[in-house]
Protein backbone atom coordinates (compact mmCIF):
# COMPACT_ATOMS: atom_id res chain seq x y z
CA UNK A 1 0.00 0.00 0.00
CA UNK A 2 2.82 2.40 0.93
CA UNK A 3 4.59 1.59 -2.36
CA UNK A 4 1.39 2.39 -4.27
CA UNK A 5 0.99 5.73 -2.49
CA UNK A 6 4.64 6.62 -3.09
CA UNK A 7 4.31 5.65 -6.75
CA UNK A 8 1.19 7.80 -7.15
CA UNK A 9 2.87 10.75 -5.43
CA UNK A 10 5.93 10.44 -7.65
CA UNK A 11 3.71 10.16 -10.73
CA UNK A 12 1.74 13.28 -9.81
CA UNK A 13 4.92 15.26 -9.15
CA UNK A 14 6.44 14.20 -12.44
CA UNK A 15 3.18 14.94 -14.25
CA UNK A 16 3.10 18.41 -12.73
CA UNK A 17 6.67 19.18 -13.76
CA UNK A 18 5.98 17.73 -17.23
CA UNK A 19 2.93 19.99 -17.57
CA UNK A 20 5.02 23.03 -16.64
CA UNK A 21 7.71 21.97 -19.09
CA UNK A 22 5.12 21.48 -21.84
CA UNK A 23 3.67 24.94 -21.18
CA UNK A 24 7.12 26.52 -21.39
CA UNK A 25 8.02 24.67 -24.59
CA UNK A 26 4.69 25.58 -26.17
CA UNK A 27 5.12 29.38 -25.96
CA UNK A 28 6.45 30.84 -29.22
CA UNK A 29 4.83 34.28 -29.19
CA UNK A 30 4.08 36.69 -26.33
CA UNK A 31 1.72 39.64 -26.63
CA UNK A 32 2.40 41.80 -23.56
CA UNK A 33 -0.30 44.41 -22.96
CA UNK A 34 0.31 47.15 -20.39
CA UNK A 35 -2.50 49.45 -19.32
CA UNK A 36 -0.63 52.49 -18.05
CA UNK A 37 -2.22 53.48 -14.72
CA UNK A 38 -4.75 50.61 -14.80
CA UNK A 39 -5.63 49.11 -11.43
CA UNK A 40 -8.36 46.67 -10.45
CA UNK A 41 -10.83 49.53 -9.88
CA UNK A 42 -10.36 50.66 -13.49
CA UNK A 43 -11.11 47.13 -14.73
CA UNK A 44 -14.10 47.00 -12.35
CA UNK A 45 -15.40 50.26 -13.80
CA UNK A 46 -15.29 48.75 -17.28
CA UNK A 47 -17.22 45.69 -16.07
CA UNK A 48 -19.86 47.77 -14.27
CA UNK A 49 -20.39 50.15 -17.19
CA UNK A 50 -20.66 47.13 -19.49
CA UNK A 51 -23.72 46.07 -17.50
CA UNK A 52 -21.72 43.12 -16.07
CA UNK A 53 -21.61 41.57 -19.51
CA UNK A 54 -18.30 39.80 -20.26
CA UNK A 55 -15.31 41.94 -21.26
CA UNK A 56 -12.07 40.71 -22.81
CA UNK A 57 -10.62 40.55 -19.30
CA UNK A 58 -13.23 37.91 -18.42
CA UNK A 59 -11.73 35.60 -21.04
CA UNK A 60 -8.56 35.28 -18.96
CA UNK A 61 -7.54 31.71 -18.11
CA UNK A 62 -5.36 32.81 -15.22
CA UNK A 63 -5.08 35.81 -12.91
CA UNK A 64 -2.22 37.05 -10.71
CA UNK A 65 -1.27 40.16 -8.74
CA UNK A 66 1.97 42.14 -8.81
CA UNK A 67 3.59 44.77 -6.61
CA UNK A 68 4.92 47.86 -8.39
CA UNK A 69 7.35 49.72 -6.06
CA UNK A 70 10.61 51.04 -7.52
CA UNK A 71 14.14 50.76 -6.13
CA UNK A 72 13.93 54.14 -4.40
CA UNK A 73 10.22 54.76 -3.90
CA UNK A 74 7.20 52.80 -2.70
CA UNK A 75 5.20 54.61 -5.40
CA UNK A 76 6.74 54.05 -8.80
CA UNK A 77 6.71 56.12 -11.96
CA UNK A 78 6.27 54.63 -15.44
CA UNK A 79 10.00 54.59 -16.21
CA UNK A 80 10.98 52.43 -13.25
CA UNK A 81 7.87 50.24 -13.52
CA UNK A 82 8.34 49.84 -17.27
CA UNK A 83 11.97 48.87 -16.68
CA UNK A 84 10.91 46.23 -14.16
CA UNK A 85 8.28 44.80 -16.52
CA UNK A 86 10.74 44.82 -19.43
CA UNK A 87 13.93 43.60 -17.75
CA UNK A 88 13.05 41.87 -14.48
CA UNK A 89 15.21 44.38 -12.58
CA UNK A 90 14.41 47.26 -10.23
CA UNK A 91 15.60 50.80 -10.80
CA UNK A 92 14.99 54.30 -9.46
CA UNK A 93 12.10 56.49 -10.56
CA UNK A 94 12.71 58.33 -13.87
CA UNK A 95 15.45 55.86 -14.95
CA UNK A 96 15.12 53.69 -18.05
CA UNK A 97 16.98 50.42 -18.60
CA UNK A 98 19.69 51.02 -16.01
CA UNK A 99 19.97 49.69 -12.45
CA UNK A 100 20.43 52.15 -9.54
CA UNK A 101 24.21 51.96 -10.02
CA UNK A 102 23.96 52.87 -13.71
CA UNK A 103 24.57 49.39 -15.13
CA UNK A 104 22.57 48.38 -18.20
CA UNK A 105 19.60 46.08 -17.64
CA UNK A 106 18.96 43.72 -20.55
CA UNK A 107 15.29 43.83 -21.61
CA UNK A 108 13.28 40.89 -22.93
CA UNK A 109 12.92 42.82 -26.21
CA UNK A 110 16.70 43.01 -26.57
CA UNK A 111 17.08 39.34 -25.65
CA UNK A 112 14.41 38.37 -28.17
CA UNK A 113 16.13 40.37 -30.94
CA UNK A 114 19.43 38.65 -30.14
CA UNK A 115 17.67 35.29 -30.62
CA UNK A 116 16.39 36.52 -34.01
CA UNK A 117 12.80 36.64 -32.79
CA UNK A 118 10.54 39.25 -34.37
CA UNK A 119 9.88 42.20 -32.04
CA UNK A 120 7.36 45.03 -31.95
CA UNK A 121 5.71 47.93 -30.12
CA UNK A 122 2.24 49.47 -30.51
CA UNK A 123 1.29 52.43 -28.30
CA UNK A 124 -0.95 55.51 -28.17
CA UNK A 125 1.79 57.89 -27.07
CA UNK A 126 5.11 58.78 -28.64
CA UNK A 127 7.44 55.81 -29.08
CA UNK A 128 10.10 57.44 -26.90
CA UNK A 129 7.73 57.66 -23.92
CA UNK A 130 8.63 55.89 -20.67
CA UNK A 131 6.90 52.53 -21.04
CA UNK A 132 7.84 51.70 -24.64
CA UNK A 133 11.33 53.14 -24.12
CA UNK A 134 11.86 50.81 -21.15
CA UNK A 135 11.97 47.93 -23.63
CA UNK A 136 14.95 49.32 -25.59
CA UNK A 137 16.54 52.41 -23.99
CA UNK A 138 19.31 52.86 -21.40
CA UNK A 139 19.26 56.42 -20.03
CA UNK A 140 19.50 58.04 -16.63
CA UNK A 141 16.42 60.18 -17.13
CA UNK A 142 13.24 59.51 -19.08
CA UNK A 143 13.34 63.08 -20.41
CA UNK A 144 16.48 62.44 -22.51
CA UNK A 145 14.43 62.10 -25.70
CA UNK A 146 17.29 62.38 -28.18
CA UNK A 147 19.34 59.70 -26.42
CA UNK A 148 16.23 57.51 -26.30
CA UNK A 149 15.71 58.00 -30.06
CA UNK A 150 19.33 56.91 -30.66
CA UNK A 151 18.68 53.76 -28.63
CA UNK A 152 15.47 53.19 -30.56
CA UNK A 153 17.40 53.33 -33.84
CA UNK A 154 19.98 50.79 -32.62
CA UNK A 155 17.40 48.51 -30.97
CA UNK A 156 16.56 46.50 -34.07
CA UNK A 157 12.88 46.32 -33.09
CA UNK A 158 11.09 45.25 -36.28
CA UNK A 159 7.66 46.89 -36.04
CA UNK A 160 6.81 50.12 -34.19
CA UNK A 161 3.53 52.02 -34.27
CA UNK A 162 2.75 55.09 -32.19
CA UNK A 163 3.62 58.79 -32.04
CA UNK A 164 6.95 60.60 -32.24
CA UNK A 165 7.27 61.90 -35.81
CA UNK A 166 8.82 65.20 -34.71
CA UNK A 167 11.55 63.37 -32.82
CA UNK A 168 12.38 61.45 -35.99
CA UNK A 169 12.91 64.70 -37.92
CA UNK A 170 15.91 65.66 -35.80
CA UNK A 171 19.46 65.29 -37.20
CA UNK A 172 21.03 61.87 -36.75
CA UNK A 173 24.75 61.32 -36.01
CA UNK A 174 25.14 59.19 -39.14
CA UNK A 175 23.72 61.93 -41.39
CA UNK A 176 20.23 63.00 -42.37
CA UNK A 177 17.28 62.64 -40.03
CA UNK A 178 16.38 59.71 -37.80
CA UNK A 179 13.48 58.92 -40.14
CA UNK A 180 15.97 58.61 -43.01
CA UNK A 181 18.27 56.46 -40.86
CA UNK A 182 15.42 54.04 -40.16
CA UNK A 183 14.62 53.91 -43.88
CA UNK A 184 18.25 53.03 -44.64
CA UNK A 185 17.88 50.09 -42.26
CA UNK A 186 15.05 48.67 -44.31
CA UNK A 187 12.03 50.11 -42.49
CA UNK A 188 8.98 51.38 -44.30
CA UNK A 189 8.63 54.75 -42.54
CA UNK A 190 5.13 56.27 -42.56
CA UNK A 191 3.24 59.03 -40.78
CA UNK A 192 -0.27 57.57 -40.60
CA UNK A 193 -2.02 54.34 -39.77
CA UNK A 194 -3.72 54.39 -43.17
CA UNK A 195 -0.27 54.26 -44.80
CA UNK A 196 0.77 51.52 -42.39
CA UNK A 197 -2.25 49.42 -43.35
CA UNK A 198 -0.86 49.26 -46.90
CA UNK A 199 2.32 47.53 -45.68
CA UNK A 200 1.92 43.76 -45.93
CA UNK A 201 5.37 42.51 -44.97
CA UNK A 202 8.72 43.51 -43.55
CA UNK A 203 9.82 46.14 -41.07
CA UNK A 204 7.57 49.10 -40.30
CA UNK A 205 7.93 52.37 -38.41
CA UNK A 206 4.65 54.29 -38.14
CA UNK A 207 5.08 57.49 -36.14
CA UNK A 208 2.25 60.02 -36.21
CA UNK A 209 2.85 63.68 -35.44
CA UNK A 210 2.41 64.47 -31.74
CA UNK A 211 0.34 67.55 -32.56
CA UNK A 212 -2.28 65.26 -34.07
CA UNK A 213 -1.70 62.27 -31.83
CA UNK A 214 -0.25 62.51 -28.35
CA UNK A 215 -2.84 62.99 -25.64
CA UNK A 216 -5.92 63.26 -27.83
CA UNK A 217 -9.14 61.52 -26.89
CA UNK A 218 -10.42 58.21 -28.21
CA UNK A 219 -13.23 60.12 -29.90
CA UNK A 220 -10.59 61.85 -32.05
CA UNK A 221 -8.11 59.02 -32.67
CA UNK A 222 -10.78 56.36 -33.21
CA UNK A 223 -9.66 52.74 -33.16
CA UNK A 224 -5.95 53.48 -33.64
CA UNK A 225 -4.71 51.08 -30.93
CA UNK A 226 -6.73 47.98 -31.92
CA UNK A 227 -5.87 48.58 -35.60
CA UNK A 228 -2.18 49.23 -34.90
CA UNK A 229 -2.02 46.13 -32.71
CA UNK A 230 -3.60 43.92 -35.37
CA UNK A 231 -1.20 45.29 -37.99
CA UNK A 232 1.76 44.62 -35.66
CA UNK A 233 0.61 41.02 -35.06
CA UNK A 234 0.18 40.46 -38.80
CA UNK A 235 3.63 41.78 -39.70
CA UNK A 236 5.41 40.09 -36.80
CA UNK A 237 3.83 36.75 -37.62
CA UNK A 238 5.20 37.08 -41.16
CA UNK A 239 8.69 38.14 -40.03
CA UNK A 240 8.79 35.35 -37.42
CA UNK A 241 7.75 32.82 -40.06
CA UNK A 242 10.59 33.91 -42.33
CA UNK A 243 13.09 33.58 -39.47
CA UNK A 244 11.69 30.30 -38.22
CA UNK A 245 10.92 31.59 -34.72
CA UNK A 246 8.34 33.44 -32.67
CA UNK A 247 7.71 37.07 -31.75
CA UNK A 248 7.41 39.45 -28.80
CA UNK A 249 4.98 42.37 -29.03
CA UNK A 250 4.42 45.00 -26.32
CA UNK A 251 1.17 46.99 -26.59
CA UNK A 252 0.42 49.91 -24.27
CA UNK A 253 -2.92 51.47 -23.40
CA UNK A 254 -0.92 54.62 -22.77
CA UNK A 255 -3.61 57.19 -21.98
CA UNK A 256 -5.52 55.41 -19.20
CA UNK A 257 -2.89 57.07 -17.03
CA UNK A 258 -3.63 60.57 -18.33
CA UNK A 259 -7.35 60.17 -17.71
CA UNK A 260 -6.66 59.14 -14.12
CA UNK A 261 -4.15 61.95 -13.59
CA UNK A 262 -6.94 64.29 -14.64
CA UNK A 263 -9.49 62.49 -12.45
CA UNK A 264 -11.67 62.29 -15.54
CA UNK A 265 -13.99 59.28 -15.17
CA UNK A 266 -15.65 59.73 -18.58
CA UNK A 267 -12.34 59.82 -20.40
CA UNK A 268 -11.08 56.89 -18.33
CA UNK A 269 -14.03 54.74 -19.37
CA UNK A 270 -13.39 55.56 -23.04
CA UNK A 271 -9.72 54.59 -22.66
CA UNK A 272 -10.63 51.34 -20.87
CA UNK A 273 -13.08 50.41 -23.61
CA UNK A 274 -10.39 51.08 -26.21
CA UNK A 275 -7.91 48.93 -24.30
CA UNK A 276 -10.55 46.21 -23.89
CA UNK A 277 -10.99 46.06 -27.68
CA UNK A 278 -7.23 45.77 -28.03
CA UNK A 279 -7.01 42.95 -25.47
CA UNK A 280 -9.79 41.16 -27.35
CA UNK A 281 -7.83 41.47 -30.62
CA UNK A 282 -4.77 39.91 -28.95
CA UNK A 283 -6.83 37.05 -27.51
CA UNK A 284 -8.49 36.45 -30.88
CA UNK A 285 -5.02 36.19 -32.42
CA UNK A 286 -4.04 33.67 -29.72
CA UNK A 287 -7.16 31.62 -30.51
CA UNK A 288 -6.08 31.13 -34.12
CA UNK A 289 -2.31 31.01 -33.50
CA UNK A 290 -1.11 28.10 -31.33
CA UNK A 291 1.82 28.91 -29.07
CA UNK A 292 0.71 32.49 -28.31
CA UNK A 293 0.57 33.75 -24.73
CA UNK A 294 -1.30 36.97 -23.94
CA UNK A 295 -0.25 38.79 -20.74
CA UNK A 296 -2.28 41.84 -19.67
CA UNK A 297 -1.12 43.97 -16.74
CA UNK A 298 -0.32 47.53 -15.63
CA UNK A 299 2.80 49.45 -14.66
CA UNK A 300 1.03 51.01 -11.66
CA UNK A 301 -2.35 52.39 -10.62
CA UNK A 302 -3.10 56.09 -11.08
CA UNK A 303 -5.72 58.24 -9.38
CA UNK A 304 -6.55 56.08 -6.37
CA UNK A 305 -9.91 55.23 -7.95
CA UNK A 306 -12.67 53.87 -5.71
CA UNK A 307 -16.27 52.92 -6.51
CA UNK A 308 -18.47 53.69 -3.47
CA UNK A 309 -22.21 53.25 -3.18
CA UNK A 310 -24.39 56.30 -3.59
CA UNK A 311 -25.93 55.59 -0.18
CA UNK A 312 -24.48 53.93 2.93
CA UNK A 313 -27.83 52.31 3.81
CA UNK A 314 -27.49 48.89 2.18
CA UNK A 315 -31.02 47.85 3.20
CA UNK A 316 -32.30 50.07 0.40
CA UNK A 317 -32.69 49.08 -3.22
CA UNK A 318 -30.18 50.23 -5.83
CA UNK A 319 -28.51 53.42 -4.57
CA UNK A 320 -26.26 54.11 -7.52
CA UNK A 321 -22.48 54.31 -7.47
CA UNK A 322 -19.84 56.97 -7.79
CA UNK A 323 -16.31 57.03 -9.24
CA UNK A 324 -14.05 58.88 -6.84
CA UNK A 325 -10.34 59.63 -7.18
CA UNK A 326 -8.18 60.18 -4.11
CA UNK A 327 -5.15 61.66 -5.89
CA UNK A 328 -3.96 63.09 -9.18
CA UNK A 329 -0.80 61.01 -8.87
CA UNK A 330 0.20 57.35 -8.81
CA UNK A 331 -0.51 54.91 -5.97
CA UNK A 332 1.31 51.95 -4.46
CA UNK A 333 -1.50 49.38 -4.77
CA UNK A 334 -1.04 45.94 -6.30
CA UNK A 335 -2.21 45.68 -9.92
CA UNK A 336 -3.75 42.68 -11.71
CA UNK A 337 -2.30 40.34 -14.33
CA UNK A 338 -4.54 38.48 -16.79
CA UNK A 339 -3.23 35.49 -18.75
CA UNK A 340 -4.59 33.79 -21.85
CA UNK A 341 -3.36 31.17 -24.28
CA UNK A 342 -0.27 28.98 -24.30
CA UNK A 343 1.48 28.81 -20.93
CA UNK A 344 -1.26 30.76 -19.12
CA UNK A 345 -1.13 28.21 -16.28
CA UNK A 346 2.59 28.82 -15.73
CA UNK A 347 2.10 32.26 -14.12
CA UNK A 348 -0.05 32.58 -11.02
CA UNK A 349 -0.13 33.94 -7.48
CA UNK A 350 1.11 37.16 -5.90
CA UNK A 351 4.52 38.35 -7.05
CA UNK A 352 6.64 41.39 -7.81
CA UNK A 353 6.60 43.01 -11.25
CA UNK A 354 10.21 41.88 -11.73
CA UNK A 355 9.18 38.26 -11.16
CA UNK A 356 6.46 38.54 -13.80
CA UNK A 357 9.05 39.71 -16.34
CA UNK A 358 11.42 36.88 -15.43
CA UNK A 359 8.67 34.28 -15.80
CA UNK A 360 7.73 35.58 -19.25
CA UNK A 361 11.38 35.46 -20.31
CA UNK A 362 11.67 31.93 -18.96
CA UNK A 363 8.63 30.82 -20.99
CA UNK A 364 10.21 32.30 -24.13
CA UNK A 365 13.59 30.74 -23.36
CA UNK A 366 15.23 34.14 -22.98
CA UNK A 367 16.86 33.65 -19.56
Amino acid sequence: MKKTILFLAAFLLSAGSLAAQTSAEGVRNVIYLIGDGMGLAQVSMLKIENGYEPTAFDRAEGVALISTYSANNRVTDSAAAGTALATGGKTNNSVLGLDPEGNALHSMMERAAERDMATGLAVVTYLQHATPAAFYAHVGNRGETEAITRDMLSSGIDVMLGGGWRNLQKPCDEGGTYAEAFARRGYRVVQSLDEAEEVSSGRLLCAVDEKEFDGFAVSERGDFLPRASRKAMELLEGIAGERGGGFLLMIEGSLIDGACHGNDAERLLAEMRDFDRTVAAAMDFADRTPGTLVVVTADHETGGLTIPSGNADFTRAESGIDYRFSTKGHTGTLVPVYLYGAGADAIRGVMDNTELARRIMELLGLE
